[in-house]
């Protein structure tokens, strides 16, 4: 790589991190563009030279911040439930609350919509290949109904009530999140 392409690599990537530190924490219509512009050390002109509208940019940030989440989240299939639900609640409580507020402008901001869907794509698809054994054997309805009560079981809003709305301390969300996936350990004797 020359050294120009690094240079416009590294300034991609400073604006893309700037974007997501500025829309995870801030509601969509209070974000300015020259702000992002400036923590990243550009000017205004080079972040629309780069993205166009603050639409592509946010698309753009939520993709970059996408891929690094899922780089992050174990793809393979686990028997180990309670470490695939550890390294999950990591993940929640690193970026939780700003994947919150997203979900809390979805329905006002279409961008915003698109990415919260693909969110919700990925962890469908997160959760049936992450729990894979414990589908196996199951077929049509009986399969579908354990996959969803998987991917409810595993969702964020599921660790904002247990961890955030309920106060429960995180190894005991986690243990009610297993036993939600598992079922109780009585009812599994």
């Amino acid at each position: 790589m020359t050294a120009r392409a690094e240079a416009a690599a590294a300034t991609g990537e400073r604006l893309l991190a700037a974007a997501w530190r500025h829309f995870a924490t801030r509601p969509y219509e209070e974000v300015r563009l020259r702000e992002i512009a400036a923590e990243a050390q550009v000017t205004a002109q080079t972040l629309h030279a780069r993205f166009g509208s603050k639409e592509e940019l946010f698309i753009a940030a939520y993709a970059w911040f996408g891929w690094q989440e899922m780089s992050e989240r174990p793809a393979a299939p686990s028997a180990d439930v309670a470490g695939a639900i550890t390294q999950l609640y990591d993940r929640y409580e690193q970026h939780g609350r700003a994947i919150l507020r997203m979900l809390s402008q979805e329905e006002r901001i279409p961008a915003v919509r698109q990415m919260t869907e693909a969110g919700r794509a990925y962890h469908q698809h997160w959760a049936q290949s992450t729990f894979a054994p414990l589908l196996r054997g199951l077929r049509g309805d009986a399969r579908e109904r354990r996959l969803t009560a998987i991917v409810i079981a595993t969702d964020l809003l599921v660790w904002k009530l247990l961890c955030l709305d309920m106060k429960l301390q995180r190894e005991q969300a986690e243990r009610v999140v297993a036993e939600m996936i598992q079922g109780s350990p009585q009812a599994r004797q």
